[in-house]
């Protein structure tokens, strides 16, 4: 799935698409270049989840978590890892040992080797003002994702 997001307004509701699709125990990975929206789409996701405070970019801490209604969700942004093994000393793998939670993982490409398989990969792009999102599935549970989402 391709789309054209022209504002951050746009993201945001992006966002909150993608959760109103959601189901518990899906791990959605976002990249794209710093400033490209990630973290905007993660604020309309958890404000559609619920969610009534400041979205905080996890860069430094690693790793946001929230109880939002029925749903625990996890924020990791993973722009200050240098190496993948660096997660261990976070216990990446007892956050990702649950069943039912969402994950939302920021620059996943810098966990390569560690984090699990992602059920749904979002790209975005800068396209000028605008940006250039992509959507795949990396999972039977993640193409149901999208279908819901078309």
């Amino acid at each position: 799935m391709k789309l054209h997001i022209a504002s951050e307004a746009a993201m945001e509701a992006l966002g909150g698409k993608l959760a109103k699709a959601v189901s518990a125990g899906c791990s959605i990975y976002l990249s794209g270049p710093l400033g490209a929206g990630k973290t905007t789409l993660v604020r309309g996701f958890l404000c559609a989840m619920g969610h009534t405070g400041t979205t905080k970019s996890p860069t430094y801490t690693l790793v946001e978590s929230y109880r939002l209604g029925a749903y625990e969700i996890h924020h990791f942004d993973l722009y200050r890892v240098n190496d993948p093994e660096e997660l261990e000393y976070i216990g990446i793998r007892d956050y990702f040992a649950y069943d039912g939670v969402i994950y939302i993982v920021e620059w996943p490409e810098r966990g390569g080797g560690v984090l699990p398989k992602a059920d749904l990969k979002i790209n975005i792009l800068y396209d000028g003002t605008a940006r250039k999102v992509s959507i795949k599935a990396g999972s039977v549970a993640g193409q149901v994702l999208l279908d819901r989402l078309k």
